[in-house]
């Protein structure tokens, strides 16, 4: 009686891939390529299709709208809202000390170096709102202002002959303040103790930094929907600033 003994072949084991790679070379060097590629692609498109210029400027002929570069089209409409010294200065500073608040107070470390929407459903919702907002903006002053910086639909024609805007209005002071007070008192505390992991998960002082650029962002639309839909100038003001 014999007994046949079999033999089991090894298989090759499959390598494990690193959880984490080095940013440099396997990055960067991909980036860098990119760069390059559409540098050669600017340059031979800018050869071949010339910048829209326009005439010389006519100091006895002023441009009407003078608008300005596409990219400043969006802070150029935000003049029509807003005194020149919250769109002109404030505003554009919140959006800089913004961004540059981000990785203090987003301190959570799913999604660093991936992208995830489950895991980050706030802070990706967030960004991407405020970042087509702004796209909004300036889509409103390209199609949408005609002369003397009058709101046309993309489909009507620039005619000096379009109806008078309705006169414009602004709330008593006091009433200005309430409503302040109560925007921004609601906007801090309700949240708070509606979503109680969140603020736990932040701290008082990064939940205070979060929900205030929060709320002015919103505020911010929320002040253009009111001149927009009802004619408001001003929520408040005051012998030395206007909101």
């Amino acid at each position: 009686m014999s007994a046949e003994v079999g033999t089991v072949e090894a298989r090759p084991t499959k390598q494990a891939t690193p959880e984490k790679i080095h940013t440099w070379p396997h990055l960067v060097a991909k980036e860098f390529l990119c760069a390059l590629l559409f540098i050669v692609f600017i340059f031979f498109y800018s050869y071949y299709v010339d910048a829209p210029l326009r005439e010389l400027a006519n100091p006895g002929e002023p441009e009407n709208p003078a608008k300005a570069p596409w990219y400043f089209l969006g802070l150029q409409e935000e003049l029509v809202y807003f005194d020149p010294w919250y769109a002109g200065v404030v505003l554009p500073s919140l959006i800089i000390l913004g961004l540059m608040f981000i990785p203090y107070i987003d301190i959570n470390p799913r999604g660093s170096g991936y992208y995830t929407f489950r895991e980050r459903k706030f802070a990706v919702t967030i960004f991407s709102f405020g970042f087509l907002l702004w796209y909004v903006l300036i889509l409103i002053g390209v199609y949408c202002r005609g002369p003397f910086w009058a709101w046309f639909w993309p489909w009507e024609q620039w005619t000096l002959a379009f109806p008078t805007p309705p006169p414009l209005w602004s709330f008593p002071a006091p009433l200005g303040v309430l409503v302040l007070l109560a925007y921004f008192g609601a906007g801090m505390v309700l949240p708070a103790y509606r979503w109680r992991d969140f603020y736990n998960r932040l701290g008082r002082v990064r939940y205070s930094i979060t929900m205030m650029l929060l709320l002015l962002m919103v505020g911010t639309i929320l002040k253009i929907g009111l001149r927009l839909g009802f004619n408001i100038k001003y929520v408040l003001m005051t012998p030395w600033f206007n909101i």
